[in-house]
């Protein structure tokens, strides 16, 4: 069984790699769910960010990695395909004791927002790790997956590095960088919502 302590401890050394490892970082944190994304990004932050202008590439590796992991569910949701990937869910609640509401509503949003629920789901924590299995599952198109991920993941990796670059250089106080990095994901969440729901053509309109 993996030990959350163990891969915690063996994500600063990852991170040592250089952008490579950071990317490495943010896989990781897509394919072993208990490491806590918001703390590890925070991390990376302070260990690799030297400068304000190290921001955007770290940003983009962290947010490609993050991908690659969403990837990584993608394909096995497209293996499964959409009756053996409700059947596993299924199962998995039983075992776990899990409910599987979120499983079905992401179903249900993909059916018709397909590009806005990847890219708004990547802000929401836990359906941002597991959201690629069922879009795998429904045979979205792989481009349009992957990028809608890489801008989620962009926009949820962003304020938790800045705190972690903010930390290491003593602008910031320890006991509020989690909270602040959490507040600016979640001043963000409504912001795209309204955004998303003005873009869309209303239904009276859609109507000939």
């Amino acid at each position: 069984m993996i030990n959350q302590t163990d891969v915690l401890d063996f994500l600063p050394a990852l991170a040592a790699w250089g952008l490579l490892g950071l990317a490495l970082c943010s896989t990781v944190e897509k394919l072993i769910p208990i490491v806590p994304s918001g703390g590890m990004l925070i991390m990376l932050g302070m260990f690799g960010v030297s400068s304000l202008s190290d921001m955007p590439g770290v940003v983009a590796v962290t947010a490609a990695g993050s991908t690659a992991g969403s990837l990584f569910w993608y394909i096995l949701g497209r293996w499964f395909g959409p009756k053996r990937g409700d059947a596993l869910i299924l199962q998995m609640e039983k075992r776990l004791g899990v409910g599987s509401g979120w499983y079905w509503r992401l179903k249900d949003g993909y059916r018709d927002h397909r590009f806005g629920v990847t890219f708004v789901g990547q802000i929401i924590p836990v359906a941002r790790v597991y959201l690629a299995f069922p879009a795998g599952a429904l045979a979205l198109p792989a481009m349009r997956f992957a990028i809608a991920t890489f801008l989620g993941a962009a926009l949820w990796n962003t304020p938790y590095l800045v705190s972690g670059y903010m930390l290491r250089r003593h602008m910031f106080d320890q006991d509020i960088a989690l909270p602040a990095a959490f507040a600016a994901i979640m001043l963000a969440y409504p912001l795209l919502f309204m955004g998303y729901r003005l873009s869309r053509p209303s239904r009276n309109a859609a109507r000939p």
